[in-house]
């Protein structure tokens, strides 16, 4: 049933500090992880005196694992619970309606499954939002992990979803071969496959609240 038996979930929340930096923090249900994040914004898409083609800006993410040790008899260390997430976004708006998106992405471990497996990741994510109305639009993201940087079992997660605006609230419907909602789980350690038929349903509901008014 599109993982309904295996639902997850995540919540979390956001905060605009100033138009350039975003800070958040949140909590998902899937290996009852904790994370918080950073979101600079370094150059924004723009025309006329300063002539600026694409939109660029970093994120930083830390994660935090709480399961039980699966070897509770080794010696584990609390900093094995780490995982960090490194990306640099470049968008650019193409059209009132077309978006597209480059995501170079560094995944670092600090606790792999095995000897064998490095504990940095790469791969390069590309997405994409078409708006079909002036409150609806579908967006499909997908992540091409580097051959020798990523884990012998996974693959490439595949995403596409659509977004509906109703004025306060934004309800985002996806289907997608990934489980894990954080980047450090979806990007490198997803294992179903579209062509298997393991496609799993998801939705995101996002309100804005504004605690000041923007100057």
């Amino acid at each position: 049933m599109f993982g309904l038996d295996n639902a997850t979930t995540r919540i979390g929340a956001d905060y605009g500090i100033n138009n350039w930096l975003m800070i958040g923090a949140g909590r998902s249900s899937y290996e009852k992880q904790y994370d918080g994040f950073a979101k600079i914004r370094l150059w924004r898409q723009s025309k006329g005196e300063k002539n600026m083609p694409v939109s660029i800006s970093g994120f930083a993410g830390i994660y935090y694992n709480t399961l039980k040790w699966s070897d509770p008899f080794r010696e584990n260390h609390t900093s094995s619970r780490f995982n960090y997430v490194f990306q640099i976004l470049t968008a650019r708006k193409f059209s009132e309606g077309f978006s597209l998106q480059l995501t170079p992405t560094l995944v670092h471990y600090n606790l792999v499954p095995n000897e064998s497996d490095k504990n940095d990741m790469l791969s390069v994510g590309i997405g994409a939002r078409q708006k079909l109305t002036k409150r609806i639009s579908i967006a499909v993201e997908y992540f091409y992990q580097i051959p020798g940087y990523k884990f012998e079992e996974s693959v490439n997660p595949l995403s596409i979803g659509f977004d509906i605006q109703t004025g306060g609230h934004v309800f985002q419907l996806m289907f997608t071969n990934a489980i894990g909602m954080d980047e450090n789980q979806y990007i490198t350690r997803t294992t179903d496959k579209w062509s298997d038929g393991a496609i799993h349903f998801g939705f995101n509901i996002a309100r804005v609240f504004t605690l000041r008014k923007p100057k």
